[in-house]
């Protein structure tokens, strides 16, 4: 029988356990031996509840006890969970967390102490939720190299952004119904300014090509700009507005950005709309594969978790090789990126020859908006945009095409 400890008792700690005891026969088949929940760690009470005789409030006695094989971190946050899940490991426990900023922080160097101590730190609910994407990266795709990963990887924007497309709604009328619905935080800075994003896209960069990547050095915008209107003009041309992650080989070097970008209808991501998440990844010999699903939830996320736990009892004493070093993954400055952008300006006299005169030849857009006037502009790195850019006086909104 394997002992687990889940350390946090909140949404999906709770799903840890919900999902551990109900499906504990098939969990059992599957594992080779029974798995049994003997402690969980918070400093709340729970009177009542069923994990009420197994509350305990000391981190020293999960680690120090013996019988515990496989420790369960869904605290969240870096501290104390960085330092509990790193004594957790050198005192000979696997962990299976769901803690992205964790695993973007510390992902590294957590794997090595596993890999040195012949256990395993599992994180497949690090991200996308329940959809299995992490352990396709580690196995199911070394086969090939990996050029591309986009990805919706946050539910809250999703949403936001899908009915502000569907209603016609602004942002603050939409961001307020989300946090009503409870999809959205009373602070939804990290969801709603990409940090959530630009997390998962780290992690699955790291681990793309093996290398740390840390998110601080991943360009990184979020949704809070963006305007009923703006989905009237990408409705025009064929095209919807997501906020994306995305980290691409382009001439032998690593792209990365989190940004709203315009994504044409033949896009597999187009049509991911509301709390779904979709992770697009392109293969140098597999070509495009799609992942798709619930990125958030009690048990989505938890049923991820526990799906680690059985990796975990199944690999007792057998480290599951994981690449990801701590040297650094070289990023392209983003500054040499280049993309096709939607531009919307003041419509003034002589705009459309001095915009021509600035950008070359553009596609104008009009829906009928008598002050402003709208382009998209060839491609060009950032750097060239942003000089342009700085030429035209009135400047409303741009926005990239995933191109």
């Amino acid at each position: 029988m394997s002992k687990v400890a889940v350390m946090g008792y909140g949404t999906v700690g709770s799903g840890v356990v919900e999902v551990l005891t109900t499906n504990a026969q098939s969990i059992s088949m599957r594992a080779g031996e029974e798995v049994e929940v003997k402690y969980v760690l918070d400093l709340r009470d729970f009177p009542g509840s069923p994990v009420e005789n197994k509350l305990v409030k000391d981190f020293n006695v999960i680690v120090n006890d013996a019988e515990v094989d496989i420790v369960v971190e869904t605290m969240g946050g870096l501290h104390p969970a960085y330092e509990f899940v790193k004594a957790s490991l050198e005192a000979g426990k696997s962990v299976c967390t769901s803690n992205k900023e964790l695993v973007a922080a510390y992902g590294a160097e957590l794997l090595e102490i596993a890999r040195d101590n012949n256990i395993n730190f599992l994180f497949e609910a690090s991200v996308g939720g329940g959809i299995p994407i992490i352990r396709p990266l580690k196995s199911s795709l070394t086969a090939d190299e990996i050029e591309e990963i986009t990805g919706i990887l946050n539910g809250t924007t999703n949403y936001i952004l899908t009915k502000m497309r569907d209603n016609g709604s602004a942002f603050e009328e939409v961001l307020k119904e989300a946090q009503e619905l409870g999809y959205a935080e009373r602070n939804p800075e990290a969801d709603v300014e990409g940090y959530d994003a630009c997390r998962k896209i780290a992690i699955l960069t790291s681990l793309a090509y093996g290398k740390q990547v840390d998110f601080e050095d991943i360009y990184t915008e979020g949704i809070t700009a963006i305007t009923a209107e703006d989905f009237l003009y990408a409705k025009a041309i064929g095209t919807t507005i997501k906020l994306v992650g995305t980290s691409k080989i382009v001439n032998g070097k690593v792209v990365a950005m989190v940004a709203p970008v315009l994504i044409s209808a033949d896009s597999p991501l187009y049509s991911v709309d509301d709390v779904f998440n979709g992770i697009y990844v392109r293969g140098n010999m597999l070509g495009d594969v799609m992942f798709y699903g619930k990125g958030a939830g009690k048990l989505p996320t938890a049923s991820a978790v526990v799906a680690d736990v059985v990796e975990a009892v199944k690999h007792k004493g057998t480290n599951i090789m994981t690449i990801w070093s701590k040297d650094k993954q070289e990023l392209v400055d983003f500054s040499e990126a280049a993309h096709r952008f939607f531009v919307r300006i003041n419509n003034s006299e002589g705009i459309a020859e001095k915009v021509e005169k600035l950008f070359g030849a553009v596609k104008t857009i009009d829906i009928g908006i008598a002050d402003e006037y709208a382009f998209v502009t060839d491609e060009m790195t950032e750097s060239a945009f942003a000089d342009k850019q700085a030429e035209v006086s009135g400047v409303i909104s741009r926005i990239r095409f995933a191109d």
